[in-house]
């Protein structure tokens, strides 16, 4: 597959332009397809409009290989998806027994009664392929015609993506819209500005000139993407050698290829060195413990945490000195480093790790004004503590120091790894003597 394959992308739904919904689905869908090949080129997102939906899905349809639509297919009066694509492409609607089969069943497991208005969902455009759901009501539709795919999909993230990825993905491979290796190489780093390390790759990019970079920066991290520019035989394989060059040139600013997290890589390195860990938060008020304990399998090396928000807290649950707070106050280094130290304590945990600052509005100082935090780190080989500043309002304060604190643990790790790495070859190089 030589050409560009375009992909419009048309989301349905009032709910989306009236803000009740996030619409995550662009994010989601370009990124997958971008995985594979594909580029979407637009996206629309429009009302549970009859009028809208036939005239956006007919520009999309004439200028595009692939359009995929999201909701509009449940068995309400709004959901017009299904009706006004197929009018709009002369095609009739067919009922689907096994769709009837299978919302029965469903239906049956939760105790209640199929309702007339949901055996609406068993109507699909003639010719059209049912997409099973496994995970709600509204079946998806996919359809070859005219040389171009169309996609229907269920509205709801957690409907939508299975599917995609369990059954739209290998179909438009089998019909070669997309291809089944990816056609990109990610790479996420962390504590260095994209105008920086613009800067930095400039001179890397010099060696590859078949290949393009794109920045997207966010909370701290910055992830580049490489492809190829399409003027030159560029390969998987030269991808992967500059991601290769570009770990080295990074250093500890790395963090992975593809889109793990830092709290992804943070736990499989503690599992690696057989460690584990406890938080102790006081401005970031769980939010630390619960990114750790949104990863599964995190059990194993994460023992618990405390959100000692109040001063008396950190000094009963943690056993932070009375005289540290009373000397440098509650959002210090030294108060930081004790939190770290209390909670890896109390928890029998070899890692702890706390936050303390001023995520606002109010408060601060004028030496730690809003937006300072200090992020305490207790290790089997020390303690340290880092202090930031981060702009923005609560949320991105809270959000960047978990970020910050994770990334601080990750660079300690890899640093013990490496010493621990050279200390037994040390000891085996003095053992053969």
């Amino acid at each position: 597959m030589n050409r560009t394959i375009r992909v419009d992308v048309l989301n349905i739904g009032d709910e989306l332009l009236l803000g009740l919904r996030q619409n995550g689905h662009l994010t989601y869908l370009g990124r997958e397809l971008a995985r594979h090949g594909g580029t979407v080129q637009r996206n629309v997102v429009v009302r549970d409009d009859v009028v809208e939906i036939r005239e956006s899905f007919l520009k999309s349809w004439k200028e595009s290989d692939i359009v995929i639509t999201t909701g509009g297919l449940g068995p309400t009066a709004d959901d017009l998806s299904r009706e006004v694509i197929a009018d709009a492409l002369g095609l009739k609607l067919e009922f689907v027994d096994s769709v009837r089969v299978s919302l029965e069943e469903r239906f049956a497991r939760m105790g209640r009664s199929l309702s007339a208005n949901n055996l609406r969902q068993c109507y699909v455009p003639e010719g059209a392929e049912v997409l099973i759901n496994h995970h709600g009501t509204a079946p998806g539709i996919l359809m070859v015609k005219d040389g171009k795919v169309l996609v229907m999909l269920p509205g709801p993230s957690t409907e939508l993506e299975p599917m995609f990825e369990e059954q739209v993905l290998p179909r438009l491979e089998e019909e070669n819209f997309l291809q089944n290796e990816e056609q990109f190489l990610q790479v996420r780093t962390f504590g260095i500005g994209e105008s920086l390390l613009e800067n930095q790759m400039r001179t890397l990019m010099k060696n590859y000139p078949g290949a393009n970079i794109a920045y997207c920066a966010h909370q701290g991290a910055v992830d580049l993407r490489f492809t190829a520019n399409g003027e030159t035989d560029f390969s998987v394989e030269d991808l992967n050698e500059l991601g290769e060059k570009c770990m080295e040139f990074l250093g500890e600013d790395f963090v992975c290829f593809g889109k793990d997290t830092l709290v992804d890589i943070v736990l499989a390195y503690l599992r690696s060195q057989g460690r584990t860990l406890a938080v102790a938060e006081s401005c970031t008020g769980g939010l630390l413990g619960s990114t750790f304990t949104d990863v599964p399998g995190a059990s194993d090396v994460f023992q618990g945490g405390i959100v000692a928000y109040h001063q008396d807290i950190k000094i009963e649950h943690l056993e932070v000195p009375e005289i540290i707070i009373q000397q440098h106050g509650a959002v210090s280094a030294e108060t930081a480093v004790a939190m770290a130290t209390g909670v890896a304590e109390k928890f029998s945990a070899d890692y702890g790790v706390s936050t303390t600052g001023y995520a606002g509005p109010a408060g601060g100082t004028a030496e730690d004004p809003v937006g300072t935090v200090y992020i305490g780190l207790h290790s089997p080989f020390g303690v340290w503590s880092h202090r930031v500043h981060i702009a923005g309002n609560r949320n991105v304060v809270r959000q960047r120091a978990v970020n910050v604190a994770s990334d601080l643990l990750r660079r300690k790790l890899i640093k013990y790894q490496l010493e621990e790495a050279m200390s037994s070859v040390i000891y085996s190089m003095g053992a053969g003597i």
